[in-house]
């Protein structure tokens, strides 16, 4: 059996793009600073990690069900540095196309993995000292510069290693550009390094990784991507009186707070089944209401007034 040492080739089985590292017990017991929120989600992740994207349904609806308990505190663990490695079956970026396309139909999300043919990334450094930098105006902004992101890579086939992608990002979710740049070529490169020296100190060995803290100290966490319970569950076994948040699962109202949804992602967050949100989804984009772009592994939807791209 092939040694799997490549961080690239993702277990779609457990769900972890691993990086070659000693295997540690996490160090949960490092002082943690909260805000208000009883519950601290330290998610390790990475731009290009085709695992995070397979989680982004379930994260969804957790901070829609628990956002009023849990703040989740990205942090970019540096998945792809450069290939000047060789292994797990993984040698060269033509190499990665064929796995995307599996990570794709396991996971249900639309990934194509033309990209690394036709346009392929020499490290996921740069966009993760992007993310960075769009922390360093603002927080919110910067979670949809990373969606934005990674829809570009993993729908549109973009290289967003390159600084035209993540400066169209960065535009296109309301950041400062000029600052961006300045905090991209600068400071972000520091606090990168930062997340990364986390990272190791926490024993951090795979994405994605989501430490989940009690603001008294209690901690668990989540390893590669899992059903919704496991996250759900992670949140309830600090706090076993948690009571989740009730919300809109009108397709408008879902839309109005994820401005682009996958079937997977609507069917997770409306309790639909996959083909009752298709079938939804598609009548709303024949009647004019939604936008529908298609790849070749999948679909994702907007609302037809945002489709301003």
């Amino acid at each position: 059996m092939t040694e799997k040492n490549n961080p690239l080739l993702c277990d779609l089985e457990t769900g972890m793009c691993e990086i070659p590292a000693d295997k540690e017990d996490a160090a949960a017991n490092r002082e943690i600073t909260f805000t208000k929120k009883t519950v601290k989600v330290i998610y390790y992740t990475d731009p290009i990690c085709s695992s995070c994207w397979g989680i982004e349904p379930q994260l969804r609806k957790l901070k829609l069900e628990y956002g009023n308990i849990v703040e989740i505190e990205y942090r970019m663990g540096g998945l792809l540095p450069d290939w000047s490695y060789n292994g797990g079956g993984i040698s060269q970026p033509s190499d990665v196309a064929r796995h995307w396309d599996e990570a794709s139909l396991y996971y249900d999300m639309p990934i194509d993995g033309d990209v690394w043919l036709e346009d392929p990334l020499n490290s996921s450094y740069p966009p993760s000292i992007a993310f960075k930098a769009a922390q360093m105006q603002d927080n919110e902004k910067a979670i949809s510069f990373l969606r934005e992101i990674r829809e570009m890579v993993f729908l549109q086939k973009k290289n967003i290693a390159k600084w035209e992608y993540l400066e169209t990002a960065a535009k296109w979710v309301g950041l400062h550009v000029t600052q961006f740049k300045i905090d991209y070529e600068g400071k972000a490169k520091e606090l990168f390094n930062e997340d990364l020296k986390l990272g190791r100190e926490l024993g951090v060995r795979g994405f994605p990784t989501l430490f989940f803290i009690h603001d008294e100290g209690a901690s668990t966490f989540v390893y590669g991507s899992k059903p919704y319970a496991a996250f759900e569950n992670a949140v309830l076994k600090l706090v076993p009186t948690a009571i989740k948040s009730e919300y809109s699962k009108k397709p408008e109202a879902l839309f109005a707070i994820y401005p682009t949804l996958t079937i997977k992602e609507f069917s997770e967050l409306s309790g639909f089944s996959r083909n009752e949100s298709s079938n939804l989804l598609e009548e709303l984009t024949a009647n004019g209401k939604l936008v529908k772009q298609t790849t070749k592994n999948g679909a994702i939807w907007k609302l037809f007034e945002h489709n301003t791209k």
